[in-house]
């Protein structure tokens, strides 16, 4: 199972790489509208074909020119800016394309002071045993849990997140943190909660990596929200992922959890978007993505 589960989450990022180097290419860089510094790890993606990239930490990137139409958009989206599109043509190579991104504006509303006796809360994965398989992604996928707030508490700010890293793979590889609110189509990850470039590293696999937002004052959204890790690239790695003949493991394992009944963990992946994680054990339990959160809880 856990061989089939890879296969799905990575079928349409392997399928959107292969055979890139036999295309016209579009390269470019990403870069802040104001301050002119690049964007590191950013999603550009052609709309229609629904293939892309992820940039490197210079915010470079490549995409192939589009294939089966005369024209394509070409979509990029940086945490924290402004959705951009770009027209691009089938078979024009473009190699030094600049592209601006404006910071998105944020709205701020009335802060609402709780009154009461501050403590933690736990919410997500309780186990510490983790279930056989793996979850795998390539630059630019992501996996999200939702933290589900079961029991109804009043929540505040978000403490910390938890992500059990397998010993697999290369644990010691970068990913970035997300958080979203539950309000995209059918309750997907949507809005991002956390605006802020948070990348960091696990110091070592077969365990729980925690990470401190307390900094970052996130407000827990009543219902819960989800917790996402996503793959990024570093180094000289980000050209070799992308323009690869044959598929090799990359980056950090996941390790999956069997607690719940339902499925709470959702894919994504460049250019096709969020898809629901449904596969189950023998039991009937759901294979989910094994997240943790701390937040506040006011009594």
């Amino acid at each position: 199972m856990s061989s089939r589960l890879l296969l799905i989450a990575l079928f349409s990022v392997i399928t959107a790489t292969s055979g890139w180097a036999q295309q016209s290419q579009i390269k470019g860089v990403i870069v802040d509208k104001d301050t002119k510094e690049p964007l590191p790890f950013t999603s550009v993606g052609l709309k229609s074909e629904q293939i892309g990239a992820l940039s490197n930490e210079h915010g470079q990137f490549v995409v192939p020119t589009p294939s089966k139409n005369a024209e394509d958009s070409l979509v990029v989206e940086a945490l924290g800016y402004s959705r951009r599109t770009v027209l691009v043509q089938r078979g024009v190579a473009v190699a030094n394309l600049t592209i601006e991104v404006a910071k998105r504006a944020v709205q701020l509303s009335n802060v609402v002071v709780k009154a009461g006796k501050i403590k933690n809360l736990g919410l997500g994965a309780k186990s510490n045993d983790p279930g056989e398989g793996m979850i795998q992604g390539l630059p630019g996928s992501q996996y999200a849990f939702f933290v589900k707030n079961d029991k109804k508490k009043r929540l505040g700010s978000v403490r910390t997140v938890s992500f059990y890293i397998g010993e697999n793979g290369f644990p010691r590889e970068p990913f970035r943190v997300r958080l979203y609110k539950a309000d995209g189509n059918y309750n997907a990850p949507n809005t991002d909660l956390l605006t802020e470039n948070v990348v960091v590293s696990a110091p070592q696999g077969g365990q729980w990596y925690t990470v401190d937002l307390t900094p970052y004052n996130i407000m827990a959204p009543e219902e819960g929200f989800f917790v996402a890790m996503e793959w990024v690239v570093s180094g000289d790695k980000f050209f070799a992922t992308n323009f690869m003949d044959d598929y090799t493991p990359y980056g950090q394992i996941m390790r999956p959890t069997f607690e719940f009944k339902e499925s709470r963990t959702w894919n994504y992946s460049i250019g096709k978007g969020w898809s629901l994680i449904t596969a189950a054990n023998s039991q009937g339990l759901r294979y989910n993505a094994m997240i943790k959160a701390e937040v506040d809880m006011i009594k």
